[in-house]
């Protein structure tokens, strides 16, 4: 049994409160603007881009070659059609390869 420690407890109580207070302080911001500049605006439309290419790129770069192979399919599949059939596409590619490689 592990011993309690009230320096963890602190630790994790202020990294809760920072992170709390780091969501609901963009969320205040961005509601009591009356208008949001350009910049802004185009600073919250890369987001999306962004959040997907941190989940993506370790993944290409450490996993196999099903996972890389399967993300070029989903790739090429989500330029024509929508995200269900892309991530379908990359699901069959990366199960088949699996189970044919062994």
């Amino acid at each position: 049994m592990t011993q309690f420690d009230p320096h963890m407890v602190l630790l994790i109580f202020a990294a809760a409160v920072v992170t709390y207070l780091t969501r609901i302080g963009g969320f205040i911001l961005i509601t009591r603007m009356t208008r949001i500049p350009p910049r802004v605006e185009a600073a919250l439309n890369a987001v999306p881009a962004a959040v997907l290419t941190t989940l993506v790129a370790p993944a290409f770069f450490i996993g196999g070659w099903d996972v890389k192979v399967s993300l070029l399919v989903a790739l090429l599949v989500g330029l024509r059609f929508s995200s269900t059939p892309m991530l379908i596409a990359g699901w069959i590619v990366v199960m088949a390869w699996r189970y044919l490689a062994g």
